[in-house]
């Protein structure tokens, strides 16, 4: 059954969540819950979905600050997000919105994630890549079973740039090295799915992205 994915715009910073479910399912997972929860709340009940799942790419607030609410919601689904961003679910300070006077705080992960192992949420599996730079524990999620191939990326790469580097823990350096050993070597058509802006593809930012050339 074919996977289908919603994009959830979540302002003030206008990041991306991701309903995902298969096609006929009744199970989905919620990637990277915003500051804007009850919308993805609302798109799930729209389409008769409950929460298998909670998976942040990354700690920083804008990508988890909606948790406690789906949480809430669907008090049984597992929250995940890679080892090296787990202490910044529940610190404001590493996860930034301190800085902004907003003390995001997220309840702690049920499971830390590490590159190159499988997950099966809602029936659907996910390859867990390791791509540090724009946080120190940031994680993608590839599905290789659609055609073209998805990757949910979070702020690694986006259609013309890419996250920022600047952040406490960031590096540039160590962003574009594992972008071109985890990314570019995906078939060109492959659909990124990034935590800002619209959806790109591998080849097209492979050609054209002027941070990454």
């Amino acid at each position: 059954m074919p996977i289908q994915i919603l994009a959830v715009e979540s302002q003030p910073f206008a990041e991306n969540s991701y309903v995902v479910w298969r096609d006929g399912g009744s199970e989905a997972f919620v990637i990277d819950p915003g500051f804007e929860p009850d919308l993805i709340l609302e798109a799930l009940a729209d389409r008769g979905l409950t929460a298998a799942a909670l998976v942040c790419t990354h700690g920083h607030s804008d990508h988890i600050a909606g948790n406690a609410d789906l949480k809430a919601a669907f008090p049984d689904a597992p929250l995940l997000i890679g080892a090296g961003d787990a202490p910044m679910l529940t610190d404001p300070e590493l996860n930034l919105s301190a800085a902004f006077g907003m003390a995001v705080t997220s309840p702690p992960a049920d499971r830390l994630l590490k590159g190159g192992e499988k997950i099966t949420l809602a029936g659907i599996e996910l390859e867990v890549r390791d791509i540090p730079g724009h946080s120190p524990g940031h994680v993608v999620y590839l599905i290789r079973e659609t055609t073209p191939l998805m990757v949910l990326g979070g702020d690694v790469l986006f259609r013309g740039s890419i996250g920022r580097t600047d952040f406490p823990g960031g590096s540039f350096p160590e962003l574009k090295r594992h972008v071109e050993r985890v990314l570019w070597p995906l078939p060109p058509d492959t659909v990124v799915y990034p935590g800002h802006g619209p959806a790109t593809t591998v080849g097209h930012e492979k050609r054209t992205n002027p941070f990454l050339r």
